[in-house]
């Protein structure tokens, strides 16, 4: 059996289903269990960032690059949630110094996505950026729905992409219907520390532009964090 803390936990367009990701509390390794669990299996199972998961969970042999993560899983088991120090510890385990370093690809300017063809080392990493660097907002493409867009250590600007991460997703809509979008950037540029979980998704082509793109998984903040959504304490 394995004991995880769940990392990740990513909304789709159809709420039916959900992805996650874990990190061995042991070897600090991810794990994307597969297939997706379904919302009433999460609901069930008591699955949100900061959960203590224990199963048996495996790597699916030859997964296709860049989701090396993607694994299989049985009897899983909620154990608790984790406090925020263990929180904030497997994603220190995890930390990559840049968007670049953490996928082992190099970004152009505005570049979102990893190319097809393009060999990456993995499908999600964690990065630690300045509070005041992350700027959540509304898509200027599509009015009424929100983006992030962030700057990380090593100065590679991202803008727009996709908030994939449920339970901040969620939370924040409501403040950008109510026209209160400020009150979420507000709090989180009063934190000391932000990590942003950056994954990818499944090949998709736009235009001519093919391959996986880049979106945020997971908005932690330390000290505090938004209650309404979270459960580690």
């Amino acid at each position: 059996m394995r004991r995880v803390i769940v990392t990740d936990l990513t909304r789709f367009k159809t709420p039916e289903k959900l992805c996650t990701a874990v990190i061995d509390t042991n070897t600090g390794q991810c794990f994307r269990p597969m297939p997706y669990l379904s919302s009433s299996r999460c609901a069930e199972l008591n699955i949100h960032p900061g959960a203590i998961v224990e199963g048996n969970i495996s790597l699916i042999p030859n997964s296709s690059n860049p989701h090396i993560e993607d694994a299989n899983y049985s009897d899983l088991r909620y154990l608790g949630p984790a406090s925020s120090s263990e929180f904030k510890a497997i994603l220190d385990r995890t930390l990559s110094a840049s968007i670049s370093s953490g996928f082992g690809v190099h970004f152009e300017e505005n570049q979102k996505h990893i190319p097809f063809g393009v060999k990456a080392n993995c499908s999600i990493i964690t990065i630690k950026i300045s509070p005041h660097l992350l700027d959540i907002h509304e898509d200027q493409y599509n009015p009424g729905k929100i983006k992030a867009s962030f700057v990380d250590l090593q100065g590679f600007s991202v803008r727009y992409l996709s908030i994939t991460d449920r339970g901040f997703y969620d939370y924040a809509m409501r403040h950008q219907q109510a026209g209160s979008i400020h009150k979420i950037n507000d709090f989180v540029h009063s934190q000391d520390e932000l990590y942003l979980r950056i994954g990818v998704g499944r090949r998709w082509q736009v235009g001519d532009r093919d391959g996986f793109w880049l979106q945020v998984n997971g908005i932690y903040t330390f000290p505090n964090f938004l209650d309404e959504i979270r459960s580690y304490v």
